[in-house]
């Protein structure tokens, strides 16, 4: 029997080490592979025996003597016994093609990525022109999965047409956005796929250089992402003369700022460059002066990882997946008052509600949900009449949402939505990178006008101040720091008004 528990940072954080400390004391050497994404299970540990890989969780290192005793007579008869892994309800519903080999084994192991089919769509992207991906990417139907949901393969398509004698890709793999967390477990459980994907990129672009732009608060991805480049040169999947075909990608790590601004793309630029992260003017894009002034794709890392996937199976293979214009499959995370948080990998058009009632299985308190937020902290607050929307980037538009990353965020019904649009405004206080004034200034003037309506001062003026200011700030803002930071301060005030009254003179907000 071969036993697995995971090395990613959420299980680390749950136990998995002493759990496995104690695997190793009764003589077993356990895979330290990477997170299924069912953080409620975590640690979860599985075990591969004669029938299949069956799981136990969440585990504690005081559960291991019972568990192998109960392997060795009746798995089922333990407590913690889930049955078959594939089958557990949570995993078995999902479409997983991104996420398709997370947890499965060692993510460090190259002869394990091979054997689940990895580097098939690079050494078929080694047979074909730059043009050849590019129109495999462009029919597809793949939009960017880092939030604003451009399509990849016509970014792609501009950075070929550019001439430049030097041509990068950058991954932006500062992952800041409140719940979320997929870049993470991708590049904890499966770094071989991203820099498949990346080199796959280079090759469609002719770019010789990459670079992955990682959240600093990522020291698990760090050390795994720094490894897996290790070996992937070494077997000559990365570097130069990539599998004997005269073609050439070089790849490195660069740890971010601490800045959420550091995730808009002409941030990430600059800090890249060595210079503080402020967000440039655009035109120039980057896909035309782009990192040191060159044409430059960026991407996201779930945008790049799926590359793999598109280039193995076919463009019409991904695009049998999804909904309208947003096809294949959104890596959507679970998170705040959740009774069952982690990762859901389905195709577009699945709605809000079953994402969070099926999957979710509502609060962990037990309390009424009263608003979802999706898209990160610059997402609306959304009421149960908008949870029968179809997550899909046009139908969250229209009602002036946005699925963005694709993190969900559940508040009971003891939330405090005034609360949560001055948090809004607040969050944009500290993270404006000061270039422009309608985002420095006018979420400074957000906070103070929230607080006099919440205290009742003139307030039936300071709400019309509050809605004229979101508009400059809307229309106004240099990037989406100060242009999305109304839709969660606009939809608290439209769908909750009863928070912002005082319920007693000098009680503070409610």
């Amino acid at each position: 029997m071969t036993f697995y528990i995971p090395q990613d940072t959420t299980a680390l954080a749950l136990g998995a080490d002493s759990v496995a400390s104690a695997l190793q004391a009764a003589g077993i050497e356990p895979v330290r592979n990477g997170s299924r994404g069912m953080f409620w299970l975590e640690p979860l540990l599985e075990v591969a025996t004669d029938t299949g890989r069956i799981g136990f969780g969440p585990v504690t290192a005081n559960d291991i003597p019972g568990i192998l005793d109960a392997l060795e007579a009746d798995a089922s008869s333990h407590d913690l016994y889930l049955g078959p892994v594939e089958e557990i309800e949570y995993l078995a519903n999902q479409q997983r093609l991104t996420f398709a080999r997370a947890g499965q084994g060692d993510p460090l192991c190259l002869d394990n990525y091979q054997a689940l089919n990895g580097f098939k769509g690079l050494s078929k992207a080694l047979g074909m022109s730059g043009q050849q991906i590019v129109d495999q990417v462009k029919d597809s139907g793949l939009r960017g999965r880092g939030g604003a949901a451009f399509p990849a393969g016509i970014k792609w398509q501009t950075v070929l047409d550019t001439r430049g004698e030097q041509k990068y890709i950058v991954c932006n793999a500062d992952e800041g956005d409140s719940g979320t967390f997929a870049d993470r477990v991708l590049m904890e459980a499966d770094p071989y796929q991203l820099i498949e994907g990346m080199v796959i990129a280079g090759l469609a672009v002719g770019a010789t250089q990459g670079y992955i732009y990682l959240r600093s608060e990522y020291p698990v991805a760090h050390r795994l992402l720094n490894i897996a480049i290790e070996r992937a040169v070494a077997a000559n999947f990365l570097g130069d003369n990539i599998q004997g075909s005269g073609k050439t990608f070089h790849l490195e790590v660069r740890l971010g700022a601490g800045a959420y601004i550091c995730g808009e793309e002409t941030a990430l630029l600059e800090s890249l460059e060595g210079k503080r992260g402020m967000v440039r003017a655009k035109p120039p894009l980057p896909a035309i002066e782009g990192l040191f002034g060159k044409p430059t794709v960026v991407n996201n890392v779930l945008t790049l990882a799926a590359i793999s996937s598109i280039l193995e199976q076919g463009a019409a293979a991904y695009q049998n997946f999804g909904l309208g214009r947003s096809r294949g499959t959104l890596a959507i995370q679970l998170a705040g008052n959740i009774k069952r948080g982690g990762l859901i990998e389905l195709a577009f058009g699945v709605t809000l509600r079953e994402v969070v009632e099926d999957y979710g299985q509502g609060t962990h308190s037990g309390r009424p949900i009263r608003a979802i937020q999706v898209g990160g902290p610059l997402g609306a607050f959304m009421p149960e009449s908008q949870w029968d929307t179809p997550m899909d980037y046009e139908a969250f538009a229209a009602i002036k949402a946005m699925i963005g990353h694709g993190g969900i965020v559940v508040f009971d019904d003891t939330a405090d939505m005034a609360a949560q649009a001055r948090f809004a405004m607040e969050f944009c206080v500290v993270e404006s990178c000061g270039k422009c004034t309608p985002c420095r200034i006018g979420s400074v003037r957000g906070v103070e006008v929230i607080d006099r309506i919440v205290a009742n001062e003139n307030r039936d003026n300071n709400l019309i101040l509050l809605h004229d200011l979101c508009d400059t700030m809307e229309f106004g803002s240099l990037c989406a720091m100060g242009g999305m930071t109304p839709y969660p301060v606009r939809s608290a005030i439209k769908y909750f008004p009863e928070d912002f009254l005082l319920k007693d003179a000098g009680q503070g907000y409610k």
